[in-house]
């Protein structure tokens, strides 16, 4: 991702920033050739749009883009992906929360998923290259688009190589690479270690089901744990999904994706926290020993739960990790799950639900993604659907029935297995971007995890 940014050169072309509301003020002001110019090329001002200007030899001397009054990242985000190959520097001044967003921006717009191109660009072509900003958060930029693109690449990686075992050596690399202590847990090991809704999920794969452990920080520091959702693909199991419905199966373990890129920010941060992040992996697959509607799962918790439906597995592999998590009374639990269809039809395919018990963390959770431009929107732990979540014959049922309020049911199952009195938050997200846009490719994306982020440094290293 480096390869986007350089500490100098002479001969890079200027950037000049241009608030869309000051256009027509500032336009008059030029000489008239840049005014013809222009006004020649449909050049008005309009926030998001670039001017490309040539100089007498004909080269590229000169940009002018114009950006929103109080711009966010994704006002930054069409600059680099309307410029040519070449290198450029900010002209003008702006306020350094506006360059490390342009920052961020631009090194959000160079990534790519290549790795199973055949041919990737030209060799000499290396994208547009920003000169660092002055009074910009370098190390702040560089952590975040790596963690994002960390993210991205784990959730567009197909199941063939993104796997329980593949998952598991990317989260031990992270480990490796941050001085984390890393532990996994695999196979039958989950029925002796007492994870038994783990291994019922995933026991009908030849890649055996495993709870990824990592551990860093200080022992005497705040504990937050975070908990992923890792079901590396989702046939739906002997509810099996449609061919549609299966189509961006791999996508399935982006909440693991996403506490991972969330880690991978912390730990280059240095937070003073106790930080743990478990995930839970699997593949819900069809074989003779496949779970079946009807089935009754233990929990590491005790509960009981009554499958209803096989395509409802993510929050049975969930209950052993949060139960996991509550166990050492951290001071914050955070999940992340693509866990239902009921939020994207609520939230559509950009917005987040988050759920919360303590309004207080879910204040700060908003603030922050208000803050960072990394939206969630916050939905009811409605007490009055918490019946729904009972089992007729087990303690609980995975798939309440009527179908209603789904992404609520589906938190409130979570919640079962978070102690009291402990501050969670349960983020139920795409993690995938449905169509191209400037700096948010098509495919796996980091949702709220800036947002998280940005919440813990809040709280932790203000």
């Amino acid at each position: 991702m480096m390869h986007c940014f350089i500490e100098q050169d002479a001969q890079a072309v200027p950037v000049e920033l241009i608030p869309a509301s000051d256009f027509d003020g500032w336009i008059t002001d030029q000489p008239e050739d840049l005014r013809n110019w222009a006004a020649s090329t449909g050049f008005t001002g309009k926030a998001g749009s670039v001017s490309l200007i040539a100089g007498a030899d004909g080269a590229l001397a000169r940009v002018l883009f114009a950006h929103a009054t109080d711009p966010g990242i994704w006002d930054w985000a069409p600059l680099p992906a309307e410029l040519p190959d070449g290198t450029y520097r900010i002209e003008g001044e702006a306020k350094p929360a506006d360059l490390n967003d342009l920052a961020l921006a631009w090194g959000m717009n160079a990534y790519a998923f290549i790795r199973y191109k055949s041919e990737d660009k030209p060799k000499d072509s290396t994208g547009p290259v920003l000169v660092w900003p002055e009074d910009c958060d370098r190390d702040g930029v560089v952590s975040t688009a790596e963690a994002t693109n960390l993210v991205r690449d784990l959730i567009n990686t197909p199941a063939s190589d993104m796997g329980p075992p593949e998952l598991a050596a990317a989260a031990a690399d992270l480990a490796s690479s941050h001085e984390a202590e890393y532990s996994v847990i695999e196979g039958d090991d989950l029925l002796d270690q007492n994870f038994p809704a783990i291994h019922a999920v995933g026991r009908a794969h030849d890649r055996a089901p495993r709870l990824i452990d990592i551990r860093w920080g200080a022992s005497d520091a705040p504990k937050v744990t975070l908990v992923g959702k890792g079901v590396c693909f989702d046939t739906g199991g002997l509810d099996i999904k449609s061919t549609a419905g299966m189509k961006l199966m791999k996508k399935d373990m982006g909440g693991a994706a996403h506490v991972l890129g969330i880690a991978a920010m912390v730990m280059d941060a240095a937070l003073p926290i106790r930080l743990r992040v478990l995930v839970p992996a699997v593949e819900n697959s069809i074989s003779a020993n496949a779970m079946r509607p009807g089935d009754v799962v233990p929990t590491r918790h005790g509960q009981t739960i009554e499958i209803g439906n096989t395509d409802a597995e993510g929050r049975v592999i969930l209950a052993d990790a949060l139960f996991e998590a509550a166990s050492e009374a951290p001071e914050l639990i955070v999940d992340f799950a693509t866990l239902t269809g009921a939020a994207r039809v609520a939230l559509g395919t950009d917005l987040p639900a988050l759920f919360c018990n303590d309004d207080i963390f879910a204040t700060a959770l908003l603030e922050a993604s208000t803050a960072v431009g990394d939206p969630l929107w916050r939905m009811p732990l409605w007490a009055g659907y918490d019946k729904q979540v009972n089992g007729k014959i087990a303690d609980l049922t995975n798939a309440p029935e009527g179908g209603y309020g789904g992404a609520i049911t589906a938190a409130l199952f979570l919640q079962r297995f978070v102690t009291e009195p402990i501050s969670w938050a349960h983020i139920d997200v795409m993690a995938w971007n449905i169509a191209q846009r400037p700096g948010r490719p098509e495919g796996g994306e980091a949702m709220g995890v800036r947002a998280v982020f940005e919440a813990l440094r809040a709280r932790f290293a203000p």
